[in-house]
């Protein structure tokens, strides 16, 4: 699940706090960067039991209106479609997420003010309405629902994102990312794999965890260099007026593009203009395109860069 589009913010955000907080040790920092990415994958494991914990307000939900003193006969018979969705039925005994669950101290049932919110949301939407109508009932329909729901009312929601950011300090920026890998692993699902079902491994494999040790590493040793071709090819520029941020980043940017000859250039120069234009200032994805594009070009002159 872990890619390198996470890996390269988590080292960006490792790298500037290391220098803002220079008592840390070099290994300290690195041993966060592995934190901070498996607190990545918590989260990923937690917005996929969101969808289990809404399923089950629905149904706690159900069971109190049929309690009622005076109960309607929609009350009494109400209509269980959402309630017995077989993509959450398989969810929620998925032997991985299971076991994620049984170790993890955050419970969204201590949440139930937010439950209610997005099931109360879900209720009233076009999508729920047209789902509950429909005469026909498939897994495939029960999956496609919760695609649906997700993305529009999970995926861009203020009061999730400050309740996780409340959570953990680590999910501020992540939950972007995160969403994709859900919605990936939604449309992943097949029945008949049943609660054996496989989620997105935390990596790919071996070689992304490599990449995210040595570009951190690289970032740091070789700081001096980068910061010294930087200095070389911004001559219209104050190195000390710079913000920091963007410092950062053309400092890890150039750890990928001279360490890394199997990533394509225009591969590591769009990535990190991107992340310039998220993380820092308005004109910082021009400013970071235009300096990283100069240093390439003079690596490749003087046969330093071969890509």
């Amino acid at each position: 699940m872990i890619n390198r589009v996470l890996i390269r913010l988590k080292v960006i955000q490792i790298v500037y706090a290391y220098y803002k907080n220079s008592g840390k040790s070099l290994k300290a920092a690195e041993d966060e960067v592995f934190f901070s990415l498996s607190k990545a994958y918590d989260l990923y494991n937690q917005l996929l039991l969101l969808m289990t914990a809404i399923t089950h307000y629905a149904a706690d939900r159900v069971s109190f209106l049929s309690m009622k003193l005076r109960p309607t006969e929609s009350d009494l018979n109400p209509n269980l479609k959402f309630v017995n969705n077989r993509f959450i039925s398989q969810l929620e005994k998925n032997q991985q997420l299971v076991k994620f669950a049984e170790k993890s101290k955050f419970n969204w049932v201590d949440n139930s003010d937010l439950l209610r919110r997005l099931l109360d949301t879900i209720e009233d939407s076009d999508i729920y309405k047209e789902y509950m109508s429909q005469e026909t009932s498939s897994y495939e329909e029960d999956k496609e629902l919760w695609r649906k729901l997700y993305k529009a009312f999970i995926v861009e929601n203020e009061e999730l994102d400050s309740l996780l950011e409340e959570q953990s300090l680590y999910w501020n920026d992540d939950k972007s990312i995160v969403d994709t890998f859900v919605m990936k692993t939604i449309k992943r699902f097949e029945e008949e794999e049943g609660e054996f079902q496989q989620l997105l491994p935390e990596y790919k494999d071996v070689a992304d965890m490599e990449y995210a040790r040595r570009l951190f590493k690289s970032a740091i040793t070789n700081a001096e260099e980068y910061r010294t071709l930087m200095s070389e090819s911004s001559k219209n520029w104050d190195m000390s007026r710079l913000a920091f941020m963007d410092v950062v980043i053309m400092q890890v940017a150039l750890a990928e593009l001279m360490n890394f000859e199997d990533i394509p250039l225009s591969v590591t120069l769009n990535e990190y203009v991107e992340i310039a234009k998220c993380y820092s200032t308005a004109k910082s994805g021009s400013f970071v395109n235009g300096l990283l594009d100069s240093i390439a070009k003079k690596l490749r002159e003087s046969g330093k860069l071969n890509k």
